[in-house]
């Protein structure tokens, strides 16, 4: 069992936690995730290492409240337990120095974003990081992307922050003024589809972290399974970061809404159980 050292709310419904977990904030790297169990019977959540504290023994994790697992491991306090936390898993990222990279991220994906922009920085690329978020209280770790950014720019569908539109305006203002030679997304599926749509337009390599539906997280469920380039492959061992140009994101988006009906019906029911308590 992991020790929860710090929570705090990012937003209504995107929590923060900071996790006593001293093995894998030594081993994990930019791009490794853990999976996270909440009571004996819970289900298995795969959530990407956001941070890590070696002097703690720490790693911090950022959830996305969405269905009844989420919303249990949301409801933890500072001193509960997670009961299960396995990592890290997946393949990190890889990390040279291409010149000017571009990192872009959406919603809750700004999170698994960070230490990616931090190992491109420390590897000495200039990396501009694009923010985008729905509204202004959505926008997630501009502080730190700011720490170790050349430059950050922030876009809001409202426009209540930063610049009014979508993250792919952003991408391609930057595309239009100078030469990009890696572009990293991390987001919801449909974002990613359009970054990727957009960045091979302008023969920039794209790099895209996936969020398929996970169960066992070593492979052998097949859960994860997407097509990349024409073949299978296991986002929990394969990746998650593929070549966004090869990723069948339409294939990915039908897979991720498989079980939205089952899932809105238990968060349905898990909503009622706790309002009647």
């Amino acid at each position: 069992m992991n020790k929860i050292l710090k929570k705090a709310f990012f937003s209504s419904n995107v929590v923060y936690f900071e996790v006593e977990a001293p093995l894998i904030a030594q081993a994990r790297k930019a791009g490794h995730f853990v999976l996270v169990k909440v009571g004996t019977n819970g289900e298995r959540i795969p959530l990407t290492i956001a941070a890590s504290d070696t002097t703690k023994g720490s790693i911090s994790l950022v959830v996305q409240r969405v269905g009844v697992s989420s919303a249990k491991l949301c409801a933890l306090n500072e001193g509960d337990y997670i009961t299960d936390l396995v990592g890290p898993l997946g393949k990190a990222t890889h990390i040279e120095k291409y010149g000017t990279v571009l990192c872009a991220g959406g919603g809750v994906g700004v999170a698994p974003l960070l230490p990616i922009v931090e190992a491109m920085k420390k590897a000495g690329n200039k990396v501009i990081t694009i923010l985008a978020a729905r509204s202004k209280e959505l926008v997630i770790l501009e502080e730190q992307m700011e720490a170790n950014s050349d430059e950050v720019i922030i876009m809001t569908d409202d426009g209540t922050y930063g610049k009014k539109g979508i993250i792919t305006a952003g991408i391609e203002e930057v595309l239009l003024r100078e030469r990009v030679d890696m572009c990293v997304t991390v987001g919801p599926a449909v974002m990613m589809k359009y970054v990727a749509l957009l960045t091979k337009q302008y023969n920039v390599p794209t790099m895209a972290s996936l969020n398929t539906i996970m169960v066992d997280g070593t492979g052998m469920c097949g859960a994860c399974r997407v097509t990349v380039g024409g073949k299978t492959k296991f986002v929990c061992v394969d990746g998650p970061e593929f070549d966004a140009h090869q990723v069948d994101f339409d294939e990915m988006q039908m897979r991720l809404g498989s079980y939205k009906e089952i899932e809105q019906k238990a968060m349905n029911q898990y909503l009622t159980s706790t309002t009647s308590n």
